[in-house]
């Protein structure tokens, strides 16, 4: 397995995807988890949204992954919701395998700030007495 790419709806599995790439040959293995906090500026975070073009979405999150095991040597998982998610819900899990851990931090770093640049992929806050969409 070298990677994988996913948008989904559906509630994010952490340790399902993070058995994706423990392999035999991986000494390490690297996980972003990305989730929702209950506050942002000082204000009450009632829960995100994510929209995305899904076929660019998709597209972009590839080349990510292809980047990445371009740069290093390993295995990657990259898994995005969109829709509602909830305080305390995963939006974003990046799971990365590879021989050593040095690369492992390395590809997972690169992964998360490369998918904020890339990745038509917006999400709106909704916080008590309103909301707004957020940029970086």
């Amino acid at each position: 397995m070298r990677y994988k790419t996913f948008i989904t709806h559906n509630e994010l599995n952490i340790k399902e995807l993070s058995s994706e790439v423990t392999e035999d040959r991986n000494g390490a293995v690297v996980v972003f988890n990305g989730i929702t906090r209950d506050h942002t500026d000082g204000r009450k975070v009632l829960f995100l949204e994510y929209e995305a073009y899904l076929p660019m979405a998709k597209a972009k999150l590839d080349d990510v992954a292809n980047e990445m095991c371009d740069k290093w040597d390993v295995d990657v998982v990259i898994a995005h919701r969109i829709g509602r998610v909830d305080i305390g819900q995963s939006s974003l899990i990046v799971t990365v395998g590879s021989p050593h851990r040095a690369s492992a931090y390395q590809a997972s770093e690169y992964s998360v700030d490369r998918i904020k640049q890339i990745v038509p992929i917006w999400k709106k806050e909704h916080f008590e007495g309103g909301e707004v969409w957020i940029g970086d």
